[in-house]
């Protein structure tokens, strides 16, 4: 089988997991899908936040394509490179749908101003504030090592932009102003993405 069908079908096993069967499982509990889609106004960063994330989904699942089609080069790899690249991509949509079933209730994907969700501290949480975007990158990075293509680095480039954007100029704002010295505190000695960093100070 050649390389460029193991990504795509590893990239479509990470999508159905982590939007497909997580969105199912919180319609069945809580009788909402949590997708609250594409907002803000457009050139806002919350609205870039969400366009680079549909850009980075399009180019993942281009990039293997891509290769396939002769569109673009994919550098040969070796077999340690092939299962190292191969069996992070598993880990990190095992951790990734993880994360967000450890979030429970309060699993969202995009900000609604009016919502008031529970502050998630436990878990993986305990260990970064953002732990299903870690995993997300993770299994970028890892989409990247086993098919390093210039489209799956676009891909990775991409979904980093809008995790950043998404979480420093939307997320966090919006933890302050509902749940106030909780969040600041929790913040303050819980790492953004990798434990110990991205502190919250002030």
């Amino acid at each position: 089988m050649r390389l460029e069908v193991v990504a795509l079908l590893m990239i479509l096993g990470f999508y159905a997991v982590a939007f497909g069967l997580r969105t199912y499982r919180h319609r069945r509990e809580t009788g909402s899908t949590g997708f609250h889609g594409l907002s803000g106004r457009p050139g806002s960063a919350e609205w870039w936040g969400g366009a680079l994330f549909i850009a980075g989904v399009v180019l993942s699942l281009l990039a293997p394509i891509a290769g396939l089609l002769g569109w673009v080069a994919s550098p040969p790899i070796g077999p340690g490179q092939f299962i190292l690249g191969g069996a992070a991509v598993l880990v990190g949509i095992a951790a990734t749908y993880a994360a967000q079933t450890a979030m429970g209730r309060s699993w969202r994907i995009g900000v609604r101003s009016d919502e008031r969700t529970a502050l998630v501290t436990d878990g993986p949480f305990a260990l970064v504030r953002n732990p299903i975007f870690s995993c997300m990158l993770f299994t970028a990075a890892a989409l990247v090592v086993l098919l390093p293509n210039p489209v799956a680095v676009a891909a990775f480039a991409c979904l980093l932009l809008a995790v950043e954007l998404q979480v420093r100029m939307v997320e966090e704002p919006h933890l302050l102003r509902v749940h106030g010295s909780k969040y600041r505190s929790y913040a303050a000695r819980v790492g953004r993405f990798v434990p110990g960093l991205g502190l919250l100070r002030g």
